[in-house]
């Protein structure tokens, strides 16, 4: 069996102070087959000559506008090789061995299989990083994956997945119509679209949390907007695949997590959220907050209690 290529793909904007190491442990990868793509989306901060410098026979670099991280990736999947496709974030980073244990794993697979892997958060220093399971680090297929994502709220973020570049060009380009939560939109069709998810639990990948200005943090109009769209989006693709009591059930508690992140930001959209909740049957779980949000919601209503306790 030929050594398939692997293109990592990563999409920058203003990210100076990580890129750096970012691409370090790009380089570091333990798989001799790669391709390295960066994708400056039009960043002001210095991240262009910094990723710049880095640039090698296997790793090049794409300037582009400013268009989104969405639009950057798929810049980077325009010009990628590789059998296998890995996104890494400009301020994340990846083991060493990350994608020479998935691949040891999925390569005798269906060639439609999609490998999730470990993840933690860290802050400044990846040593920091706490690996812990979720419901979702064993093997699924993509219903079952999705199921759980919306009854635990569990996520995976972009680094954690080595996919087949024929299964991705399968499920469809990013969405650059969405902002925030574009990576859950565009994974949940991947996770559809493979013959099964397998979880590699000795490759590890780790995210960058709790940056100043970060978009997942972002609770501006636009970034509400496409929290929307992008539950919207995700719910519509699962029910497509199956409309059982367990996927509607957990599709509407998706709803109703929505309307809680939407509230007080964007009330005629968290009024919407609702409603889709109510039209797949409600959910009588509780709505995610603080144990001091759960205890004034029983006497206040959610809505108030979500603005005494954000």
């Amino acid at each position: 069996m030929s050594e398939p290529l692997v293109s990592i793909i990563i999409p920058c904007f203003n990210a100076a102070p990580w890129i750096g190491a970012t691409l370090e442990s790009a380089l570091a990868q333990t798989w001799p087959h790669r391709e390295i793509i960066v994708v400056d989306d039009g960043s002001t901060d210095g991240s262009l000559p910094i990723a710049c410098n880095f640039k090698n026979g296997r790793l090049q670099v794409i300037a582009q506008s400013n268009a989104g991280a969405a639009a950057a990736r798929n810049a980077g999947l325009r010009v990628a090789q590789g059998e296998f496709i890995q996104f890494l974030d400009a301020d994340d980073l990846l083991a060493p061995d990350k994608i020479s244990n998935q691949l040891a794993r999925i390569r005798s697979m269906d060639p439609d299989t999609l490998a999730s892997s470990a993840w933690a958060r860290f802050g400044r220093d990846p040593s920091e990083a706490v690996f812990t399971s979720e419901a979702n680090h064993k093997d699924l297929s993509g219903v079952e994956y999705l199921q759980i994502n919306f009854e635990k709220r569990t996520m995976m973020h972009p680094a954690a997945w080595l996919a087949p570049r024929a299964l991705l060009d399968g499920a469809g380009p990013w969405d650059e119509s969405l902002s925030l939560n574009d990576d859950g939109e565009y994974f949940a069709r991947a996770a559809l679209a493979a013959s099964q998810i397998v979880h590699c639990a000795d490759a590890r990948s780790y995210y960058r949390s709790n940056l100043s200005g970060s978009l997942s943090g972002r609770k501006d109009p636009r970034a509400l907007q496409s929290l929307y769209r992008s539950v919207e989006l995700t719910v519509e693709h699962l029910l497509k695949y199956d409309a059982s009591p367990r996927s509607r059930a957990a599709a509407a508690y998706a709803w109703k997590c929505t309307a809680f992140e939407l509230y007080p930001g964007a009330p005629a959209l968290a009024q919407a959220a609702e409603s889709a909740c109510r039209q797949l049957g409600g959910s009588n779980r509780p709505f995610p907050g603080s144990g001091r949000f759960q205890f004034a919601a029983k006497f206040l209503g959610w809505r108030l209690a979500r603005q005494l306790f954000p």
